[in-house]
């Protein structure tokens, strides 16, 4: 497993450089001048040119490559164009309301989703299937900011079972699980629909191998049939699935910040693009590749620890 792990390790590094040379150079080719923006259009040309060199911006574009790598590496993420507070501070300041919402989304999203899609299997083309396939496609058909607004007007609006403004004080547990109720569900939701549909299709496809046809006839109780040996080995899948969708649930986490108005990852990047802050939009960008890289390792991981047989491809 150790050598399996390292593999993969050495696997995710030139994955991540590659992002962020994308990062880096998307941002310089986007219209516009940030000096411009942060001084004005009124702003005088001698005043430009002295700020553009404050940035960096003057220098050539691998030197300004190279620097950027450099710091990064070193944890450096800069300084805020607009507001020259350093980078890092603001994204630590709204890092935990990210991760919160992020994880009780991933969490309602397996804990609802993989029952949900064995239940499907198991029940296959009776009402009970056909129910359940139905909400989830419903799940798969809503935007998410769509369903925001539509839980938002519901819930918080004509109900008022939760607060219409989605940030609480760390001080208040119970407030700030009330505000976050909401968001995670939008979220989590959506997720509920992908799980179920993946779970149902991956158990539908291992319940007709062999190996389970022999524990059945062997007499081995139906609950254990399912829970241990078929959802066992359709879990590959399964796993990928939750995988990928960690990035969709990220980029889905910048609409739901901004409809419950929560501070987050999302609505810090996307004030940056307002303003052309150009540090703090590539710290965005890097930390996003960076949780989505890392998303795709414990996706590889959990491969091996499910299947041995994939440790010693």
């Amino acid at each position: 497993m150790l050598a399996y792990t390292l593999k993969r390790l050495l696997v995710a590094i030139p994955t991540l450089l590659g992002v962020l040379t994308i990062v880096f150079f998307l941002v310089r080719v986007a219209p516009g001048d940030p000096a411009i923006v942060i001084l004005g259009e009124n702003a005088t040309q001698v005043a430009i040119d002295q700020l553009r060199e404050q940035l960096g911006l003057n220098k050539p574009l691998m030197e300004q490559y190279f620097s950027f790598i450099g710091a990064i590496a070193q944890g450096d993420f800069g300084r805020s164009m607009i507001s020259n507070q350093p980078v890092l501070t603001e994204v630590l300041r709204v890092l935990p309301y990210t991760l919160e919402l992020t994880a009780a989304s991933l969490i309602i999203g397996i804990v609802l989703g993989l029952p949900l899609g064995v239940i499907a299997a198991r029940y296959r083309n009776t009402w009970i299937d056909f129910s359940i396939r139905f909400f989830s496609l419903l799940g798969l058909s809503f935007p998410a900011f769509i369903s925001a607004i539509l839980l938002l007007l519901a819930f918080a609006i004509e109900l008022r079972w939760f607060p219409v403004i989605g940030e609480a004080a760390y001080a208040d547990p119970v407030q700030r699980l009330r505000a976050l109720i909401l968001p995670s569900l939008n979220l989590g939701l959506i997720m509920v629909a992908y799980i179920t549909r993946v779970t149902r299709s991956s158990m539908l496809t291992v319940i007709s191998e062999d190996y389970i046809r022999t524990a059945r006839a062997k007499g081995v109780p139906a609950r254990m049939v399912i829970w241990r040996h078929t959802l066992r080995n359709a879990l590959i899948p399964i796993v990928t699935v939750i995988g990928l969708y960690l990035g969709v649930l990220i980029g889905n986490s910048v609409l739901t910040e901004m409809v419950f108005n929560r501070p987050g990852l999302g609505k810090l990047i996307v004030i940056a693009l307002n303003a052309r802050d150009y540090t703090t939009l590539q710290a965005m960008l890097v930390i996003y590749a960076f949780f989505i890289v890392l998303a795709n390792l414990i996706t590889d991981l959990l491969y091996g620890v499910i299947d041995p047989k994939v440790r010693h491809q």
